[in-house]
């Protein structure tokens, strides 16, 4: 009995099962430099090794990413806070990192609680369904629920239902 044919070598079929190719999905393909993609995602990963803060011209750092993580959390790091990976020279902004902060927008979600605030728009934007739903059958608790989560979301103090702050 004779084998099958192997297939030709070279091609994009003989590459193993998740390696990426170029272009889409390969690593670092649309995220800044020190991060991997998953591949054929084009989605960045949790980003690898240290990463060095600049606060007033000042470097301050390595930090790991559960540290930045942290730090977000507690309101010490703000989304515009200029941020370096170690292997790399050039700044970003802290909202780059993947899953640091929200992919929710801290405006859009001021606009929504201030304008549909009283129907729970504003807790289903933000993942809270449960919170949605008990807001839209009291009317934002007849207007005081729906004034209370205004102020809280223009002083920064709700995040998404994952528990990351807005950008």
């Amino acid at each position: 009995m004779t084998q099958p044919p192997h297939p030709p070598q070279g091609g994009p079929d003989d590459q193993p099962y998740g390696a990426p190719a170029e272009g889409y999905g390969a690593p670092g393909y649309g995220a800044p430099q020190g991060y991997q993609s998953f591949p054929g995602y084009g989605a960045p990963a949790a980003p690898a090794g240290p990463f060095y803060l600049s606060v007033v011209g000042q470097e301050y750092g390595p930090y790991d990413y559960a540290a930045l993580g942290q730090m977000a959390r507690a309101g010490q790091l703000k989304p515009d806070a200029p941020v370096r990976a170690a292997d790399s020279q050039q700044y970003f902004a802290a909202r780059d990192v993947p899953g640091l902060f929200s992919d929710k927008e801290w405006l859009t979600t001021a606009l929504l609680s201030w304008f549909l605030g009283q129907f729970g728009v504003d807790r289903f934007y933000l993942g809270y369904t449960g919170l949605g739903v008990a807001k839209l059958l009291t009317l934002g608790g007849c207007g005081i629920w729906a004034l209370v989560d205004a102020i809280l979301v223009l002083m920064r103090k709700i995040p998404d239902a994952e528990g990351r702050p807005l950008r």
